[in-house]
């Protein structure tokens, strides 16, 4: 993957419009449960848009995937300025969860609603969970060092900020 001096306008667009699905799509799952149990009784695991987690979810792993697709040829910037190894490698290995977890969440999700396997279904939840703890402290992180006078939130709100 290519490093660059700063994130694209596609970079920041996808992350703040998946930022913004991923929040509502997990503050959308109560009753998620009781709907699938519901759904695994009478075995009907066809495409239901009455619920909107499903149908944030899935615009959010349709994204992530953009996403994936975008790093992949467009690359992502490196360390931010004076970092140690320890905090490049921090964040490297940060963001690498975060996009496990983003890819995880709504796939397990899927094969939960779509595929009827309950264990996917509490895996699911554990791992949504996860992702919001994970992009709490990503997004807090990215505060910090933003006051440290890094630059960190720029990077994510101005194209090409190094």
């Amino acid at each position: 993957m290519a490093e660059k001096a700063g994130y694209s306008g596609l970079q920041i667009a996808l992350h703040w419009m998946i930022a913004i699905l991923i929040f509502a799509a997990w503050s959308s799952g109560d009753g998620m449960q009781e709907a699938l149990r519901a759904r695994m009784v009478n075995g009907d695991f066809s495409f239901d848009p009455s619920k909107p987690h499903t149908l944030l979810g899935g615009a959010a792993f349709a994204l992530i995937l953009v996403r994936v697709i975008v790093r992949l040829f467009q690359g992502a910037p490196g360390p931010l300025p004076d970092s140690t190894p320890i905090m490049a490698a921090a964040a490297k290995w940060g963001h690498i969860l975060i996009y496990v977890l983003m890819i995880a969440t709504p796939a397990l999700g899927a094969a939960a609603w779509y595929g009827g396997v309950k264990a996917a279904a509490d895996v699911h939840e554990t791992v949504a969970n996860t992702l919001l703890i994970v992009a709490f402290a990503h997004a807090t992180m990215a505060i910090v060092h933003q006051a440290m006078g890094k630059n960190a939130l720029s990077r994510m709100i101005v194209p090409g900020s190094k």
